[in-house]
């Protein structure tokens, strides 16, 4: 087992690894609009919310030796179920063609008071899934 830490993502804010790998996968605990260079919480629109939440699964995903073309499953948090439409196409955009599986999960309250949290499992290592 291995426990990924990057200062490219914005760090734990409680007793938790930005990401662990083990068995060939890697699972990047949920992501929130923290920017990494400052700390700052990012509470602008959801669009913008969801771009540095995904910039943070991004930065994790590198440090564990995946991408985001390897993510399996993701699970979205959101303040609103009806802002899910603006977050699928931030979303849709980061993944491009790359669909992985995903669930959406509306809960009324996120730390800090965000509006949308993300996390995901993706392969590591070679294309057979063997890795850390």
């Amino acid at each position: 087992m291995k426990f990924v830490s990057t200062p490219d993502c914005a760090p734990p804010a409680g007793h938790y690894s930005q990401g662990v790998v083990h068995g060939g996968l890697v699972w990047v605990s949920g992501m929130l609009a923290v920017d990494p260079a400052t700390g700052e919480r990012r509470l602008g629109t959801v669009e913008e919310q969801t771009r540095q939440a995904l910039a943070n699964v991004d930065a994790v995903l590198r440090a564990a030796g995946s991408s985001r073309d390897r993510v399996l499953k993701c699970t979205c948090y959101i303040s609103d179920i009806e802002l899910w439409g603006r977050v699928n196409a931030v979303y849709a955009e980061f993944f491009g063609d790359h669909k992985p599986a995903r669930a959406v999960v509306p809960t009324r309250d996120l730390h800090y008071g965000f509006q949308v949290e993300i996390e995901c499992v993706a392969a590591v290592g070679d294309s057979e899934g063997e890795g850390a």
